[in-house]
Order: structure tokens, then C-alpha cells, then sequence
């Protein structure tokens, strides 16, 4: 789907609900995108917001009551390589707001045990881009689950781009044997970088080209991610010098945070992107 706004652009395909295009008027892409991604049917896009759902990361590292619903050993969920529905598209002068959705159902049954309805929202404005995931248990029991939006965002330098507003926060660093640390100052990037933060804040991305304000909705955890060098290699669709360009800021319910929904009960996650 292209939207062609006189104040903004953006770009998302059905398959994944997945947004890999912003922009303002005459700016340049809000969000990073690999140059070798694939756009394949059941193939993860490399890039812009994948949502990771109904769990996030390695089945393994997730709570166990995430855990016993899981029938794979595949990474990061079912959603983001599922094929959503449109639901509405609202435009004014100033916006555009978009909603897709997914029963996830039976039709998935080969990877998880559960029942929910998912519907994403995007809104696009001057100003920037507002997702909102909310999932609802359309099942009898209890749904346990961790997810992420996988915001891809990008630098002309990673060596010279801070992210601001986790400082005395703690976090799990998942290269480090998932040990616990406590951040000491602005996140900074000297090479592979993986961790999951106890904090749900609003953050600064800053970068040699501008700045980025980070705002998250529903979400008490967020992850912080680049490859590094050695990883960019060995990853798919992924071109070996591109960790230099980007990073990832997500916006979670992961580890600890993981949420439970009774039958019926919903809760969103969501992100803003927007100037600083």
C-alpha cells in the first residue's frame, strides 16, 4: 500500500502488516532499509517495523508461560510473515490513518497454541508515524505473550549515534551470557549490541543528520540492536557493511514484561516516531 499524502509518504505491505517507508515532505526515509531485502511471500522483510509476535526472540529465552504455547523453534513469531486484512483507511488534510488485522487462529496452529485477534494501526502525519498493536484473547483461557516492533532506524555514522534516556537503567545483555547490567551513561555502539532494557521511557536516537524522539505505548521493556560487523555477515538479506547505517530501537513487552490477557481482555503496544 503507497500513500501519497501532499505532507508525507509512506509504504506498508499486507503481508506483516509491515510499514518500510516514512517520510515528511522532501526529508529523507525516517526508517532504515536493507538494500538486499526480499519481498517474498512467508519471507521476513529486512527493514522499516516488523512486528514480532506472539513471542519475541529465541522460543527458549521466553517466560515458560509463553513458552509452553510455542510449536516451533523459529524466531520472533508468526505475524510478521502472515498476510493481514485492510480494515479502514481515514484521510484529512493533516493525516492518514490505516487499520489491518489478523485472526490468529487455527490457520497457525502448526507453530502455536492459542486464539487472538490482532489490529494495527498506523497514523501518518507532518509531525511523524504512530503504530498501535493491540491484541485481544479471543480464546477461554489465559494468553501469555512477549513482542516487539522492530523499528529499524537509520545513521549516517553508527559510531557516532547515542541513544538517550536509558541511563541507571537495567538490562539483560544477551551477548554477554544474559547477564544483568545497569546502563552507565548514553547508549553508545563500538560493535555487536544486544539488549533488552527494564524501561519503557521515552528515549532521543541521536545521529550526525538529526535526532529522533522514541516514544512507546503499553511497554515497560525496549531493546537496543545492532549486528556488528561479524554477525552482518552471516545474516540474510543483510549486506555485510550495513551495520554501519542503522540500528534498532524496539518498542516491548519482553522478558519480565511479557503480558497475560484473560478471554476477551486486549492491550496495545505501540510506538511514535517523531521529531526532537
Amino acid at each position: 500500500m503507497e500513500v501519497h499524502h501532499p505532507l508525507f509518504r509512506a509504504r506498508l505491505f499486507l503481508q506483516g502488516a509491515h510499514l518500510t517507508h516514512f517520510a515528511a515532505r522532501d526529508e529523507r526515509d525516517w526508517l532504515w532499509m536493507s538494500d538486499t531485502a526480499r519481498f517474498e511471500p512467508g519471507v521476513a522483510i529486512r527493514g522499516g517495523i516488523p512486528i514480532c509476535w506472539p513471542w519475541f526472540g529465541v522460543p527458549e529465552k521466553n517466560p515458560p508461560e509463553v513458552r509452553r504455547r510455542l510449536l516451533t523453534s523459529s524466531s520472533h513469531g508468526f505475524a510478521r510473515t502472515a498476510v493481514w486484512e485492510l480494515e479502514d483507511v481515514r484521510e484529512t488534510a493533516h493525516d492518514v490513518e490505516i487499520s489491518l488485522s489478523l485472526n490468529a487462529n487455527s490457520d497457525f496452529s502448526d507453530a502455536w497454541d492459542g486464539r487472538a485477534r490482532l489490529l494495527m494501526t498506523f497514523h501518518f502525519s507532518a509531525d511523524g508515524c504512530q503504530l498501535a498493536l493491540t491484541t485481544t484473547n479471543s480464546g477461554s483461557e489465559p494468553l501469555a505473550f512477549t513482542q516487539a516492533l522492530h523499528t529499524y532506524l537509520p545513521t549516517p555514522d553508527i559510531s557516532r549515534t547515542l541513544v538517550k534516556g536509558l541511563e541507571n537503567c537495567g538490562y539483560v545483555d544477551s551477548l554477554k551470557d544474559w547477564s544483568y547490567h545497569t546502563q552507565q551513561g548514553p547508549v553508545s555502539f563500538e560493535g555487536e549490541t544486544d539488549r533488552i532494557y527494564e524501561s519503557g521511557d521515552s528515549l532521543i536516537v541521536e545521529t550526525p543528520s538529526g535526532n529522533r524522539r522514541i516514544t512507546a505505548i503499553g511497554s515497560d521493556s525496549t531493546v537496543v540492536w545492532n549486528p556488528g560487523p561479524e554477525k552482518a555477515e552471516r545474516l540474510s538479506d543483510f549486506p555485510d557493511v550495513a551495520w554501519q547505517s542503522m540500528l534498532c530501537v524496539e518498542s516491548a513487552n519482553a522478558l519480565g514484561d511479557y503480558r497475560v490477557l484473560n478471554a476477551g481482555q486486549s492491550h496495545t503496544l505501540g510506538v511514535m516516531i517523531g521529531r526532537e
